[in-house]
């Protein structure tokens, strides 16, 4: 009997790897999207489901007998926006697993822990935010595990560094490779310091084990899994940019990257006006304060974590962006656009 897995969010970047690759692993994919806007094209393995998050009644409708939620629904990245929609965001995806008795997977990030974080984060790390985004990714935990004793739901929070690979809307392609093309890098923070790093499509293999390896009717169950992904510094970045730009002739005629540094002085002036900019400054620290995750927990669960190698899963991230030859003149955000940092 084929699996069935109900992704909440599934236009978004981190949704559409996730249904990807419960796809490619012979689930049937039943992925929600709101009413309105473009319809997607089809894909094999995904049937797409038009419904409000939070229209429990209409998701168990179409996703009955459904083993696994996905929670990968976000609201816009700044601190606002988060407190008035991620609770309700999430109380739809409780109780649409609840109904449907099924394990609900939610991303984490590593906001909860804190500017003070040790360089290794493992599930039991104390969690001390020091940003209101931090505060409300905790609450978000806190509610989860809470639905956990009260509605009997089995949860996992699957915690991952800043995404890259799968597409635009990260640090990678909104900042630092940018101006890849006219071989400059613009790097937000210490080029020596420790970073985590996601890329997506081996998290989204991550999700899918994660829910193959759900105990079988495990209901009242919490679980806090750590993706270890890639624990690399800028200068790694820059020594892996550096053979791509030479493979797609961008390298200049000196044969090394320019370097420039995100203008942090310059958007702190804007950000009382921009409140995507101030939530961007709000999480500066972590480009300076190293930090990495701690996978093992996640291995024992589902064994070996997917794992691309650095250099070729930069290679893929670079080849799948609509780098311009010309690139823009800013190193900053591009109007209209935004950064999905982690989750």
């Amino acid at each position: 009997m084929t699996n069935t897995v109900l992704v909440l969010g599934a236009r978004g970047r981190l949704g559409g790897a996730v249904a990807q690759a419960f796809a490619a692993a012979g689930w049937r994919v039943l992925a929600q999207r709101r009413a309105g806007g473009t319809v997607p094209s089809p894909a094999e393995g995904i049937e797409w489901v038009q419904a409000e998050a939070g229209d429990t009644a209409a998701l168990l409708r179409a996703a009955k007998g459904a083993r696994a939620v996905v929670h990968a629904m976000n609201p816009a990245y700044t601190a606002a926006a988060w407190r008035a929609q991620a609770p309700g965001l999430m109380q739809g995806a409780i109780d649409a697993a609840a109904a449907l008795g099924a394990v609900l997977l939610f991303p984490g990030n590593v906001y909860n822990f804190g500017a003070d974080m040790p360089a290794l984060l493992s599930p039991d790390t104390p969690q001390r935010p020091s940003t209101e985004k931090g505060r409300i990714r905790v609450d978000l935990e806190q509610q989860l595990a809470q639905a956990t004793r009260a509605q009997g739901l089995q949860a996992v929070v699957v915690r991952a560094g800043d995404f890259f690979g799968a597409g635009n809307g990260s640090w990678l392609d909104q900042v630092i490779v940018k101006k890849l093309p006219q071989g400059r890098v613009t790097w937000p923070g210490a080029l020596d310091a420790p970073h985590a790093w996601a890329y997506l499509p081996d998290l989204a293999r991550a999700f899918v084990r994660a829910a193959e390896t759900a105990p079988a009717r495990s209901s009242g169950r919490f679980e806090c899994l750590h993706f270890a992904g890639h624990t690399v510094t800028g200068q790694d970045w820059l020594a892996a940019l550096t053979g791509v730009a030479g493979e797609q002739g961008w390298l200049p005629a000196c044969g090394a990257l320019r370097t420039g540094r995100l203008p942090w002085g310059m958007m702190r002036l804007v950000s009382p006006f921009s409140a995507t900019v101030a939530s961007l400054l709000e999480m500066r620290y972590l480009w300076d304060v190293p930090h990495a995750l701690d996978g093992a927990a996640l291995a024992r669960r589902i064994g070996a974590e997917p794992h691309t190698p650095f250099l070729e899963a930069v290679r893929a991230a670079i080849t799948q962006l609509d780098l311009a030859p010309h690139g823009a003149n800013s190193p900053g955000l591009q109007a209209g656009r935004s950064i999905t940092q982690g989750v």
